[in-house]
């Protein structure tokens, strides 16, 4: 691998021994090409740590939480760029060209559209209702692969320590620094939550929290909430 790699590809986990040697996998082979991939694990008690050491370029072991770990990554990471990867969400072919590409202009972060995993038949139109949304607000989440410059992360102050919704106001601060790169190029993310806990169920509860924190609601009295339904 180059000294400085092109790429940073950070993925937060917690427990995901079942997903993350599958992911692993998929990436390795682009450490050659100049990609960096840091597991950030944030307490796991099954074996995820030892199934993911063999196959990442470094595995850290940091305090639990999402905005916790990542942001742990990206200080540890020495990539130009940053993706941030969920442990369940697997990217389309060659997307760290896309990523580069994206970035080689006036935009300093973006997003890929997503696709939901699974049998439902509302899974796609939920997906399409996703992107649309994202697209038209500039405002992602975490499902869709955030990207961006080490310089925008920088500037944005990394990601809110909070713990729910950090994906939606680390994309407020990023668009004041530039609109997202929505690239159509599409990932793949797991419908487990969508399937194990309802689809109508869990549409409904996205919508309520969200509506709640563009009120004004605070972070963690949301994530109390949504512990609780679960």
């Amino acid at each position: 691998m180059p000294e400085t790699p092109r790429l940073s590809i950070i993925i937060p986990t917690l427990d995901e021994a079942a997903t993350i040697e599958e992911l692993l996998t998929r990436l390795t082979p682009w450490e050659a090409d100049g990609v960096e991939i840091l597991v950030v694990d944030g307490g796991s008690l099954d074996d995820t740590v030892s199934r993911a050491r063999p196959l990442a370029t470094r595995v850290l072991r940091r305090a639990s939480g999402r905005a916790r770990q990542m942001n742990a990554g990206a200080r540890e990471a020495r990539g130009r760029h940053l993706l941030f990867l969920h442990a369940d969400t697997r990217l389309p072919p060659r997307a760290d060209l896309s990523i580069a590409s994206a970035l080689s202009g006036q935009c300093v972060w973006g997003r890929f559209d997503v696709r939901l995993e699974g049998r439902h038949p509302l899974l796609p139109v939920i997906a399409g209702a996703m992107n649309l949304r994202s697209r038209l607000t500039g405002i992602a989440t975490g499902d869709q692969g955030l990207f961006m410059t080490r310089e925008a992360f920088d500037a944005a102050g990394g990601f809110p320590d909070q713990p729910l919704m950090e994906d939606i106001e680390m994309s407020r601060r990023l668009k004041r620094q530039s609109p997202p790169a929505c690239l159509r190029a599409r990932v793949t993310t797991s419908g487990r939550r969508w399937a194990r806990e309802g689809v109508w169920r869990t549409l409904l509860l996205m919508w309520r929290l969200r509506w709640r924190y563009w009120r004004g609601a605070s972070a963690d009295v949301l994530a109390r909430e949504y512990r609780h339904v679960r």
